[in-house]
């Protein structure tokens, strides 16, 4: 998942870009989710430095600060060096200091006209998605789920179990930071997945990596998030 980051001290044009973000997460159905949007660059600065997702930042080079968005950029690369930054402006002279600042901005979106300002967002947008996706698949291995029309791509290593769920013929994924419920069944998982992932209950399919510990006597898994399974006996060897 990718975070989403707004930094504009115009609030009327802070509530356009906001708004067109969220009908395109919407209607492109992309695995995002708006974050912050804020006039306050120290504000998402210290947002930024809470979260451990990739982000895309939009932002506003003038911020009526003693801090401008280039050097919000600069401090958002020391925390998100993959981040995508997309400056969006009035000044179109200000475009040759993305090079002086060095933050390899994405784009530079003119203001000066609505229309395009939309169409580009959502070429940034898309192509934030893409980027991303293509570097994830390189460095790890995703698991990717088909939910109400969306595809979710969920790395490996951030799987904790697979859960059936109470709907007939529905498993529920739980991951390091959500939960998704979707069409399938355990045991097709554990033939699909295998390595790392293995039954310890016919309701549950567990990562062996993300295991915190063992409770052989209760029968209960635990996981570094909090979680916990049930394990069967039957079961239990192939936990250790």
């Amino acid at each position: 998942m990718l975070d989403i980051f707004v930094c504009e001290d115009n609030a009327a044009q802070r509530r356009t870009i906001v708004q067109i973000i969220q009908n395109t997460v919407l209607i492109d159905e992309l695995d995002m989710r708006l974050v912050l949007d804020t006039e306050d660059p120290y504000a998402l600065l210290e947002k930024v430095n809470a979260c451990q997702n990739t982000g895309i930042y939009f932002l506003d080079i003038d911020l009526n600060s003693d801090i401008n968005g280039m050097k919000l950029a600069q401090q958002i690369r020391l925390s998100d060096p993959r981040g995508f930054i997309i400056f969006i402006t009035a000044h179109s002279e200000l475009s040759y200091m993305t090079f002086q600042y060095r933050v390899e901005a994405m784009d530079f979106v003119l203001k000066d006209n609505p229309a395009e300002v939309k169409v580009k967002i959502r070429e940034c947008l898309l192509n934030a998605m893409e980027r991303y996706t293509l570097q994830t698949n390189k460095m790890h291995k995703l698991y990717t789920i088909e939910t109400a029309g969306r595809k979710i791509s969920v790395d490996y290593d951030d799987i904790f179990f697979f859960e059936t769920s109470g709907s007939a013929h529905k498993v529920i994924l739980h991951a390091k930071d959500r939960q998704i419920e979707f069409s399938g069944a355990i045991k097709e998982l554990a033939a699909i997945l295998g390595g790392d992932f293995v039954r310890c209950h016919r309701s549950f399919l567990v990562n062996r990596k993300n295991i915190k510990e063992i409770d052989a006597k209760n029968r209960i898994v635990y996981f570094a998030n909090g979680e916990t399974c049930l394990m069967s006996t039957r079961m239990m060897r192939g936990l250790e």
